[in-house]
């Protein structure tokens, strides 16, 4: 049996910026570093830091810290967060992706922007996802989030409307936002012309939905890995199940079922942006070492 590990799958550069910039600290004689929320949407990567002293925090935890540092990950921060790290003396490890940070720059200039304009600004975007929360804290916590179509409701459709999109999110699912939004202004007698939609996703993330279309079409089977809270992991194993039925999605090898492989001459392994190699390998390795009747 043929055994394939994407060469195009695996950690983002912002999510890997993070992890180096974690294991520089800790390395450097530092016993213990906090990190606000889980430093990458995969529980097996997290397990492994933690056990070189990265202890994860959520946002009441940090309001209790003084005197001690705290990575901030990839999807960025809210300006409270700096606020709060200034107050309680909070030395800030500051791994923010670049990418996120330019788009939260982009929000706040166009919220800015809005004020004058009565218009509203619209993050197409997982509520509650460490990222949005970012993108919301430059609008003083004022963007609508949506989505699915019901989020649409809470729009004014005769006012001015700025769409952006969360970084790891669907550039399909995107645009058919993007397109629902123009019938609902249309329907509601709106101009077309106040409407400003700004793909702001990842083309680093967006970009591996046709390379894992391929991939998942070169392969009988295909185990996807990848972290059960990451947003970009559901998002790319909907575009590996849509093209290969026999697509299975699995946080580690302890969750590969022997039967998916029956009769499989080529199996493919592939992840999303938060999923290690390290991991990746070690379901290859598991699969190798199986003995299934072809």
């Amino acid at each position: 049996m043929q055994v394939t590990i994407d060469k195009n799958s695996g950690y983002c550069f912002g999510v890997e910026f993070a992890i180096q910039m974690a294991e520089d600290e800790l390395n450097s004689g530092a016993e213990t570093l906090y990190c606000l929320g889980d430093i990458v949407h995969n529980r097996m990567e997290v397990e492994r830091l933690n056990k070189q002293g990265l202890r994860v925090i959520d946002r009441e935890q940090l309001g209790t810290l003084h005197d001690c540092k705290v990575l901030i990950r990839a999807h960025g921060e809210p300006p409270e967060t700096y606020q709060l790290a200034l107050q309680n003396n909070l030395e800030l490890i500051d791994a923010s992706c670049p990418v996120v940070l330019k788009l939260q720059n982009r929000v706040k200039h166009a919220f800015d922007a809005s004020t004058r304009s009565n218009g509203q600004i619209v993050i197409y975007g997982q509520p509650g996802h460490a990222e949005v929360v970012g993108l919301t804290g430059q609008t003083r916590n004022q963007a609508l989030i949506v989505m699915h179509e019901a989020d649409l409701d809470q729009i004014d459709f005769t006012r001015p409307v700025t769409l952006f999109s969360q970084t790891t999110k669907s550039t399909a699912g995107f645009y058919k936002m993007k397109a629902l939004i123009e019938a609902r202004i249309a329907a509601a007698g709106g101009e077309l012309e106040s409407f400003d939609a700004n793909d702001s996703i990842c083309r680093q993330v967006s970009n591996r939905e046709p390379q894992l279309a391929r991939f998942a079409q070169e392969h009988d089977v295909i185990l996807f890995v990848s972290g059960r809270k990451s947003s970009n992991g559901k998002a790319l194993f909907t575009v590996v199940n849509g093209v290969n039925s026999r697509s299975y999605f699995i946080e580690n090898e302890n969750e590969l079922q022997d039967e998916w492989l029956a009769g499989a001459t080529s199996v493919g392994i592939c992840g999303a942006t938060s999923t290690p190699l390290w991991l990746m390998r070690q379901v290859a390795e598991r699969v190798e070492g199986l003995s299934v009747a072809v």
